[in-house]
C-alpha cells in the first residue's frame, strides 16, 4: 500500500519525472521543451531544494509516484528563489527576449521573474503549493492526504494557481474545500485557496 512520507534528496529524479509527466494540464509534457527538466526546475525543484521540510511524496515501494511541494510564506520564498535558485541554475537557461516569444521562452521567463508569485489578492493565503500524482494514483485519496499533510505543516491558508483548462483538477480542488480567489487578469490560471483548519 502506498504511503505518504517526507521528501528525501534521493527522490529528486522521481519528482522531476512526475512533474513533466503531468505538466500539460494534467497530461504528459515530455518532449514539448528542449529539456524535460524545465518543468521540474520551475515547479518542483526549487521547493524541494529551498523548503524540503514542506515536501512530501507518495511512496509506492521505494519510489515516489506523487508529491506535494510548496512554501508557508510566498514572499520569503520569492526572495530565496531569486537569491539562491536562479544562482544555482546559472547559465542553464538563457534569459529570454521580450515578447513575442516561443512557448519555451515564456516558461523560462517565469524562472527569471519569481516576483510574479506575489499577488496582492492572495495575501490572506500566504502559503502556496504544487501537487502532482501519476495517473494510476489519482482518485484514490492521496491528493487530499498530501494537501492535508502539507497544510498542517505550513500552518497557513494556502493558495495555488491551476491551469483553467484542467477541469479534472478543478473538480478535485472543489471537493476538498478550495474556493476561487478573484484575481484581476489571471491569464490562463484560476487561483484557488483554502484556509488552514
Amino acid at each position: 500500500m502506498p504511503e505518504i512520507r517526507p521528501y528525501r534528496v534521493a527522490d529528486r529524479a522521481a519528482l522531476y519525472d512526475i512533474c513533466v509527466r503531468t505538466a500539460d494540464a494534467g497530461g504528459d509534457a515530455r518532449g514539448q521543451y528542449s529539456t524535460d527538466e524545465l518543468m521540474g526546475d520551475l515547479f518542483a525543484g526549487p521547493y524541494a531544494y529551498l523548503e524540503p521540510e514542506l515536501a512530501f511524496v507518495v511512496d509506492d515501494g521505494g519510489s515516489a509516484v506523487g508529491y506535494v511541494v510548496g512554501t508557508a510564506d510566498t514572499a520569503s520564498f520569492v526572495k530565496s528563489y531569486r537569491d539562491e535558485w536562479i544562482t544555482l541554475l546559472d547559465g542553464k537557461y538563457p534569459v529570454p527576449p521580450p515578447p513575442p516569444r516561443t512557448p519555451e521562452q515564456d516558461m523560462v521567463a517565469l524562472h527569471y521573474r519569481p516576483e510574479r508569485m506575489i499577488v496582492p489578492e492572495l495575501a490572506d493565503y500566504p502559503a502556496h503549493l504544487h501537487i502532482d500524482l501519476l495517473p494510476p494514483y489519482q482518485g484514490k485519496g492521496f491528493g487530499r492526504r498530501l494537501i492535508d499533510v502539507f497544510q498542517a505543516k505550513a500552518r497557513a491558508g494556502v493558495h495555488l494557481g491551476m491551469v483553467t483548462a484542467n477541469v479534472r483538477a478543478r473538480a478535485f480542488y472543489d471537493r476538498i474545500g478550495f474556493t476561487v480567489l478573484p484575481v484581476p487578469d489571471p491569464g490562463p490560471l484560476t487561483y484557488l485557496g483554502r484556509l488552514s483548519h
